[in-house]
Protein backbone atom coordinates (compact mmCIF):
# COMPACT_ATOMS: atom_id res chain seq x y z
CA UNK A 1 0.00 0.00 0.00
CA UNK A 2 1.37 3.41 -0.97
CA UNK A 3 1.98 5.68 2.01
CA UNK A 4 1.94 9.49 2.02
CA UNK A 5 2.90 12.18 4.51
CA UNK A 6 0.69 15.26 4.42
CA UNK A 7 2.08 18.04 6.62
CA UNK A 8 -0.09 21.03 7.43
CA UNK A 9 2.02 23.92 8.70
CA UNK A 10 0.97 26.25 11.48
CA UNK A 11 1.67 27.29 15.04
CA UNK A 12 0.26 25.52 18.09
CA UNK A 13 -1.80 27.39 20.63
CA UNK A 14 -5.26 28.92 20.75
CA UNK A 15 -3.93 32.39 19.95
CA UNK A 16 -2.85 31.14 16.49
CA UNK A 17 -5.83 28.89 15.72
CA UNK A 18 -7.74 31.23 13.38
CA UNK A 19 -4.78 33.07 11.87
CA UNK A 20 -3.79 33.18 8.22
CA UNK A 21 -0.45 31.52 9.00
CA UNK A 22 -2.31 28.43 10.25
CA UNK A 23 -4.09 27.56 7.01
CA UNK A 24 -2.04 24.35 6.78
CA UNK A 25 -3.50 23.22 10.11
CA UNK A 26 -7.02 24.16 8.94
CA UNK A 27 -6.70 22.06 5.76
CA UNK A 28 -5.29 19.13 7.78
CA UNK A 29 -8.17 19.41 10.27
CA UNK A 30 -10.69 19.29 7.42
CA UNK A 31 -9.02 16.19 5.95
CA UNK A 32 -9.23 14.45 9.33
CA UNK A 33 -12.87 15.54 9.79
CA UNK A 34 -13.78 14.22 6.32
CA UNK A 35 -12.26 10.85 7.21
CA UNK A 36 -13.89 10.76 10.63
CA UNK A 37 -10.54 10.44 12.37
CA UNK A 38 -8.97 12.37 15.22
CA UNK A 39 -5.49 13.72 15.83
CA UNK A 40 -3.41 12.28 18.63
CA UNK A 41 -0.40 13.92 20.23
CA UNK A 42 2.74 12.10 19.21
CA UNK A 43 6.41 12.81 18.69
CA UNK A 44 6.92 16.38 17.38
CA UNK A 45 3.40 16.52 15.90
CA UNK A 46 -0.30 15.93 16.20
CA UNK A 47 -0.90 12.88 14.00
CA UNK A 48 -3.92 11.37 12.29
CA UNK A 49 -3.96 8.32 10.06
CA UNK A 50 -6.45 7.73 7.29
CA UNK A 51 -6.94 5.74 4.15
CA UNK A 52 -8.05 7.08 0.80
CA UNK A 53 -8.72 4.81 -2.19
CA UNK A 54 -6.20 2.20 -1.06
CA UNK A 55 -3.53 4.70 -0.04
CA UNK A 56 -2.42 5.29 3.53
CA UNK A 57 -2.08 8.91 4.67
CA UNK A 58 -0.12 10.02 7.69
CA UNK A 59 -1.42 13.52 8.41
CA UNK A 60 0.67 15.71 10.70
CA UNK A 61 0.47 19.13 12.27
CA UNK A 62 3.98 19.81 13.64
CA UNK A 63 4.03 20.92 17.27
CA UNK A 64 7.49 22.42 16.81
CA UNK A 65 6.14 25.84 15.75
CA UNK A 66 6.30 26.97 12.14
CA UNK A 67 10.00 27.87 12.01
CA UNK A 68 11.08 24.35 13.04
CA UNK A 69 8.66 22.35 10.89
CA UNK A 70 11.47 20.43 9.18
CA UNK A 71 12.32 18.49 12.33
CA UNK A 72 8.81 17.00 12.61
CA UNK A 73 8.51 16.30 8.88
CA UNK A 74 11.90 14.60 8.73
CA UNK A 75 11.08 12.49 11.79
CA UNK A 76 7.76 11.25 10.33
CA UNK A 77 9.23 10.59 6.88
CA UNK A 78 11.88 8.37 8.54
CA UNK A 79 9.58 6.75 11.11
CA UNK A 80 6.97 5.79 8.50
CA UNK A 81 9.54 5.05 5.74
CA UNK A 82 7.85 7.47 3.36
CA UNK A 83 9.85 8.67 0.35
CA UNK A 84 10.13 12.45 -0.02
CA UNK A 85 8.22 12.28 -3.33
CA UNK A 86 5.18 11.20 -1.28
CA UNK A 87 5.36 14.31 0.92
CA UNK A 88 2.96 17.22 0.48
CA UNK A 89 3.36 20.35 2.62
CA UNK A 90 0.32 22.62 3.13
CA UNK A 91 1.36 26.23 3.60
CA UNK A 92 0.19 29.86 3.43
CA UNK A 93 1.35 32.07 0.54
CA UNK A 94 1.50 35.88 0.63
CA UNK A 95 2.19 36.20 -3.11
CA UNK A 96 -1.20 34.78 -4.17
CA UNK A 97 -4.65 36.35 -3.88
CA UNK A 98 -6.79 35.04 -1.05
CA UNK A 99 -7.94 31.46 -1.61
CA UNK A 100 -5.89 30.75 -4.73
CA UNK A 101 -4.03 27.47 -4.50
CA UNK A 102 -0.97 26.31 -6.36
CA UNK A 103 0.63 22.89 -6.18
CA UNK A 104 4.29 22.63 -7.14
CA UNK A 105 6.70 19.69 -7.15
CA UNK A 106 9.59 21.80 -5.82
CA UNK A 107 10.72 25.37 -5.43
CA UNK A 108 12.35 27.94 -3.24
CA UNK A 109 11.16 28.76 0.25
CA UNK A 110 9.90 32.15 -1.04
CA UNK A 111 10.94 33.72 2.27
CA UNK A 112 8.61 31.40 4.23
CA UNK A 113 10.37 30.34 7.44
CA UNK A 114 8.56 27.00 7.66
CA UNK A 115 9.62 26.04 4.12
CA UNK A 116 13.13 27.38 4.80
CA UNK A 117 13.49 25.00 7.76
CA UNK A 118 12.08 22.03 5.83
CA UNK A 119 14.48 22.69 2.97
CA UNK A 120 17.46 22.95 5.35
CA UNK A 121 16.46 19.83 7.32
CA UNK A 122 15.68 17.64 4.29
CA UNK A 123 18.57 19.18 2.32
CA UNK A 124 16.38 19.52 -0.77
CA UNK A 125 13.84 21.81 -2.44
CA UNK A 126 12.35 18.80 -4.21
CA UNK A 127 9.19 18.14 -2.25
CA UNK A 128 5.61 18.98 -3.21
CA UNK A 129 3.80 21.85 -1.60
CA UNK A 130 0.29 23.22 -1.76
CA UNK A 131 0.42 26.99 -1.33
CA UNK A 132 -2.81 28.63 -0.17
CA UNK A 133 -3.05 32.32 -1.03
CA UNK A 134 -3.57 34.66 1.90
CA UNK A 135 -2.91 37.83 -0.16
CA UNK A 136 -0.59 40.62 0.93
CA UNK A 137 -3.02 43.26 2.13
CA UNK A 138 -0.75 44.87 4.69
CA UNK A 139 1.19 48.11 4.90
CA UNK A 140 4.97 48.37 5.10
CA UNK A 141 6.37 46.82 8.26
CA UNK A 142 3.09 45.04 9.11
CA UNK A 143 3.70 41.63 7.49
CA UNK A 144 4.03 39.71 10.77
CA UNK A 145 0.85 41.29 12.19
CA UNK A 146 -0.99 40.43 8.96
CA UNK A 147 0.20 36.82 8.71
CA UNK A 148 -0.50 36.20 12.39
CA UNK A 149 -3.80 38.11 12.13
CA UNK A 150 -7.22 36.52 12.01
CA UNK A 151 -9.25 36.10 8.82
CA UNK A 152 -11.34 39.15 8.00
CA UNK A 153 -15.09 39.02 7.44
CA UNK A 154 -14.77 38.94 3.65
CA UNK A 155 -12.26 36.06 3.75
CA UNK A 156 -14.41 34.07 6.19
CA UNK A 157 -17.30 34.08 3.67
CA UNK A 158 -15.47 31.74 1.28
CA UNK A 159 -12.80 30.20 3.53
CA UNK A 160 -14.62 26.88 4.03
CA UNK A 161 -15.17 26.52 0.27
CA UNK A 162 -11.48 27.24 -0.47
CA UNK A 163 -10.39 24.76 2.23
CA UNK A 164 -12.65 22.11 0.65
CA UNK A 165 -10.98 22.66 -2.74
CA UNK A 166 -7.62 22.30 -1.00
CA UNK A 167 -8.63 18.98 0.60
CA UNK A 168 -9.80 17.76 -2.81
CA UNK A 169 -6.37 18.69 -4.18
CA UNK A 170 -4.64 16.73 -1.41
CA UNK A 171 -6.77 13.66 -2.17
CA UNK A 172 -5.96 14.05 -5.86
CA UNK A 173 -2.21 14.23 -5.07
CA UNK A 174 -2.48 10.99 -3.11
CA UNK A 175 -4.61 9.12 -5.64
CA UNK A 176 -3.95 10.63 -9.09
CA UNK A 177 -0.40 11.94 -8.65
CA UNK A 178 1.27 15.31 -8.88
CA UNK A 179 1.04 16.16 -12.63
CA UNK A 180 -2.70 15.49 -12.88
CA UNK A 181 -3.33 17.32 -9.61
CA UNK A 182 -1.41 20.36 -10.84
CA UNK A 183 -3.41 20.37 -14.08
CA UNK A 184 -6.71 20.03 -12.25
CA UNK A 185 -6.21 22.44 -9.36
CA UNK A 186 -3.67 25.11 -10.29
CA UNK A 187 -6.33 26.97 -12.27
CA UNK A 188 -8.93 26.94 -9.47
Amino acid sequence: MSKFLIAGLGNIGDEYAETRHNIGFKIADELANDAGTLFRNDRLASVAELKYKGRQIILIKPTTFMNLSGKAINYWLQAEKIPVENLLVLVDELAFPFGQIRIHPKGSDGGHNGLKDIQATLNTQNYARLRFGIANAFSKGKQVDYVLGKWNEEERKTLAERIKISTDAVKSFVFAGLPLTMNSFNSK
